[in-house]
């Protein structure tokens, strides 16, 4: 749904926009909004929640990471079983889980003043390979996805420089000249690749423009902005990777780990029992394995990419905003979609993704305190006038693909609509 009610009425001229100014019905909120009284009420409710938490919150954590090691016991210790549903659910929900709650909020910050030693941004998965190991094994690096996600992607939110901007980085799939069917058939394939395939090389990509950026150094060669995808790196164009860096470091670890080292302790101990050779339980493992991490790509992506891809949400050309400003928090509402909310293991299934418009006003709250936040903010924004949309995660991904193969577009956000005083950066 999408929330646009009662507005309330401000001085016409707090963008630059007169109320005789035409606009098209879905952007007549613009007109209307006063970004400086929706701040206002929205950092004093994200302030409130960030006060609140507590003990409470950190039991939620643990009841989370709880269920999310359950999965990864029944899948690992059913691994060299034939392939079949419970154990490739299981692992799957065990990765899946495993980053998009556990790590997602540990990474943002969520539980650093209230569990310190452990789930803390400044130690969890960075640093060294045992903790990359032990707190969160992917594809991505986890050093890697703090940069894109937590800094470009949450701070460039819809804009040409957010890594994550699916409009322009599938503007090739958008511009070919197929059939539509043919266009959703390549993107069903990449759901269930583009872990690997995308966001593997692509976030490692941003690692190193950050770090030549930060020893001041001159930035790779290649195009910051345009998505890398894997095969890119055996091409002759410049991307800012190399290859090797980025298979030893970033690839080889997670197909060796995952692949091989994790099923072969239950390997040998079945075919020391005499269950079956060791050849047919490794089989059976990897089999396990491989189909396991497609559901979890084509699970994640169902719920991950579809939260900024719509034609009812918008896309910016200015930017960024000062940060927690009135158009800070309007982008992160405007260019999110939520699904359902509420309810442990419904969200839970949708991997906390459907809290996206709350996580993008306050990256650093925790799991519990987007479930407190989100019929509060829905209220603000239905005080000021602020579309929020919320629909069915199959809905939004009808809408993602949409985007994806060119049949439609994002909702551009005019530059002449900003509120200038919020892109001051304070001093």
């Amino acid at each position: 749904s999408r929330v646009t009610p009662t507005m309330v009425a401000v001085a016409p001229n707090q963008m630059g926009l007169a109320h005789s100014t035409e606009l098209a019905p879905e952007d007549a909120w613009v007109k209307e909004v006063d970004l400086d009284a929706f701040q206002k009420d929205v950092m004093a409710l994200g302030r409130r929640l960030k006060a609140e938490q507590g003990e409470e919150d950190v039991a939620h954590l643990n009841k989370i990471v709880g269920w999310s090691n359950a999965c990864g016991i029944v899948g690992v210790l059913s691994c060299a079983f034939p392939l079949n549903p419970v154990t490739v659910l299981a692992l799957s929900t065990w990765t899946f889980s495993r980053w998009t709650m556990i790590a997602h909020h540990t990474c943002h910050s969520g539980y650093n003043d209230q569990d310190p030693e452990r789930f803390n941004s400044r130690i969890f998965a960075v640093g060294s390979p045992v903790r990359r190991v032990r707190d969160w094994f992917d594809w991505m690096l986890p050093e890697a996805w703090n940069v894109e996600h937590n800094n470009l992607h949450h701070y460039r939110l819809g804009e040409v420089e957010d890594p994550d901007l699916v409009e322009r980085n599938l503007n090739d799939l958008r511009s070919w000249d197929l059939p539509p069917l043919v266009k959703r058939s390549l993107v069903a394939a990449i759901a269930g690749i583009w872990k690997w395939f995308y966001y593997a090389p692509n976030t490692f990509k941003q690692l190193k423009y950050a770090e030549a950026k930060k020893d001041k150094r001159t930035p790779p060669e290649g195009d910051q902005h345009a998505a890398l995808t894997l095969p890119a790196l055996f091409m002759d164009e410049p991307t800012g990777v190399n290859a090797a860096e980025f298979f030893a470091k970033v690839m080889m670890p997670y197909l060796i780990g995952h692949f091989l080292l994790l099923p072969l302790p239950f390997v040998a101990l079945g075919a020391a029992a005499g269950v079956a050779p060791a050849t047919v339980l490794m089989g059976n493992a990897l089999a396990n394995l491989f189909v396991a991490d497609v559901v979890s790509n084509i699970h994640s992506f169902i719920v991950i990419a579809t939260n900024h891809a719509g034609d009812d949400l918008y896309r910016f050309e200015k930017g960024p905003p000062r940060v927690n400003s009135g158009t800070f928090y309007m982008r992160a509402v405007t260019s999110s979609a939520n699904f359902p909310t509420g309810g442990d293991a419904n969200d839970f299934m949708h991997g906390w993704l459907n809290y996206q418009i709350e996580h993008h006003v306050w990256p650093n709250l925790s799991m519990l305190s987007y479930q407190k936040a989100a019929p509060e903010m829905r209220a603000i924004c239905e005080k000021h006038g602020v579309p929020y949309v919320q629909e069915n995660v199959f809905k939004r991904l009808g809408s993602l693909t949409d985007i994806m193969i060119g049949k439609t577009s994002m909702r551009l956000y005019d530059p002449a609509w900003e509120k200038e005083d919020d892109f001051v950066i304070a001093k």
